[in-house]
């Protein structure tokens, strides 16, 4: 991954960048680049770094707002040797000290505005680290990148397969994210690898159009990264941000034909297919991942594209082990889901070759029977390494070669996994998640619902909609059949505490809206 850049530009990837706003890291340099224009990027990054003091081995904590130079940067800290740790700005003060004190970074690279906003909460993130440098500059003792510039760029630093590459986080929603390391083998030899192949039909193409918005700290992307450089489309758009309107100009401008976004991002995003100008039009393959997608959602995207027969990639997984499952989605197979034929919570088989799944009784750990609900495990060669300082909690939840998701799922007979709740969250009689599909299905009008499970009271619903605001005649239509819920709660949405991916910070919600953090699960496996 250090050289990754330098050795697409030497092939002569042709592959031009477009981003919705300049890089932190070159605030200057515009929002159009080629490969070798990107190549320099990480060497003068790996150059700047190196003079900040960083040697191989060591770690490099990056805390600042999302963009595609977060992966920059891992690859200039992988080029000198040091381990990078990609850190979502949107974790709070507190969640942040406690990471950068498991990290015990050499260099923390960070903006004046992440350190301001963790300083009102009475953090100083300067305190973790030997070297702070302010991307933005301004900042009493710390350094920037131009007076760090001039530097050389040490020459690339090999690593051996298993020792730690990069460290990411997991989302966070029931509580503190926990610290994951990935090696060569497990990100780039178990993960890249397989996906970076030009399989028919969702394959990436050297004509595609491939757009992306997403979580750049999380692991997602830094897998994407080495993936679609390699694949070497004809174009990227890289969407920074999950505002409709913000992003509409550049989508308008290069319509996408490969479509990579957040859950929440395609639910921020549907608002662009009734305009005038669809920017969707030409999009062959829609890809989602880190969480379930609501079938409304699908429906509108696979509607809203020109193409005979356009496809929906969902996959399921996690930080931890990467992609577990794959499901396609089309019109006709949602046409069926309509119907009560099947559900958007059948996550598909595992993936070929790489992935074995079971489900046990959580108690005993005995396999339970086909189509009875248990906690799902797994079986990758893609298994982090580790939670950084917390290994003891990453050994926990391993039995044998096998890990535990977390996750209460069934095995349909065909092998499929129909996801039913986190372990957290689940109630006995009722899945949370079921709930959220049906509801979403009869209220057009919601973005999203989130339905909240509470120990000995029936379940919390809370509708999210556009502006906060809800006809409470259609709640008694929406209900009619599902099990007893209280009356919904409406928000808009930014009112919901989300992650860096932005799911709902389900435990964080909870507590808002009830003053309590009991939930009905046990957490073991969170």
């Amino acid at each position: 991954m250090g050289v990754l850049f330098d050795e697409c530009a030497a092939r002569r990837t042709g592959t031009r960048v477009h981003l919705d706003r300049p890089f932190d890291i070159a605030p200057d340099g515009g929002t159009e680049y080629g490969v070798d224009d990107l190549a320099r990027l990480v060497r003068d990054a790996a150059g700047w770094l190196a003079g900040a003091g960083t040697a191989p081995g060591e770690r490099v904590a990056v805390v600042k707002d999302n963009h595609w130079d977060y992966d920059l940067l891992a690859c200039a800290a992988v080029r000198i040797g040091a381990v990078p740790a990609q850190l979502s700005a949107h974790l709070s003060g507190e969640a942040l000290a406690t990471l950068l004190k498991r990290l015990d970074a050499a260099v923390v690279v960070t903006t004046s505005g992440v350190l301001d906003g963790a300083a009102a909460e009475g953090v100083d993130l300067r305190a973790f680290a030997r070297t702070t440098v302010v991307l933005d500059g301004g900042v009493p003792g710390a350094q920037t990148p131009a007076e760090l510039r001039g530097h050389p760029a040490p020459s690339p630093h090999r690593r051996g397969r298993d020792t730690p590459l990069v460290i990411n986080h997991t989302s966070g929603t029931t509580g503190t994210p926990k610290l994951v390391v990935h090696s060569t083998a497990t990100l780039v030899g178990a993960l890249a690898r397989f996906e970076a192949t030009r399989l028919p039909k969702i394959g990436i193409r050297r004509d595609d159009v491939l757009a992306n918005a997403n979580a750049y700290a999380h692991g997602r992307t830094f897998c994407w990264t080495a993936v679609v450089l390699s694949m070497a489309p004809r174009e990227l758009v890289v969407l920074s941000d999950d505002d409709p309107d913000r992003a509409d100009p550049l989508l308008r401008q290069h319509p996408p034909t490969y479509l990579e976004a957040l859950p929440a991002t395609f639910v921020r995003y549907r608002t662009l297919i009734t305009r005038l100008d669809n920017p969707f039009r030409r999009v062959r393959v829609f890809l989602s991942t880190y969480d379930a997608m609501h079938p409304p959602t699908i429906r509108a995207y696979l509607r809203a594209s020109a193409r005979r027969s356009p496809v929906w990639m969902q996959g399921w997984g996690q930080t931890e082990t990467g992609p577990l499952t794959f499901r396609f989605h089309t019109r006709r197979s949602l046409a069926g889901e309509r119907r009560g034929r099947s559900s958007a919570r059948d996550l598909g088989r595992p993936v070929p070759f790489k992935t074995r799944l079971r489900v046990v009784d959580p108690e005993t750990f005995a396999p339970v029977r086909r189509g009875r609900p248990g906690l799902v495990l797994a079986r990758t060669a893609a298994l982090c390494q580790d939670y950084l300082g917390e290994s003891q909690r990453w050994a926990a939840k391993r039995t044998g070669p096998w890990w535990s998701t977390g996750d209460i799922g069934a095995r349909r007979r065909d092998g499929a996994v129909h996801l039913l709740d986190r372990e957290v969250d689940s109630i006995p009689g009722l899945s949370c998640l079921e709930a959220e599909d049906l509801l979403e299905d009869r209220l057009p009008q919601v973005q999203e619902c989130v339905v909240l499970a509470r120990p000995g009271a029936d379940p919390l619903p809370v509708l999210i909609t556009e502006d906060g605001g809800f006809p409470e005649q259609a709640w008694a239509r929406a209900t009619r059949g599902l099990p007893a819920m209280q009356e919904p709660v409406v928000r808009a949405w930014d009112a919901v505490p989300r992650t860096g991916t932005g799911k709902v910070r389900r435990l964080a919600l909870l507590e808002q809206l009830t003053g309590s953090t009991e939930v009905p699960g046990t957490g073991r496996w969170t």
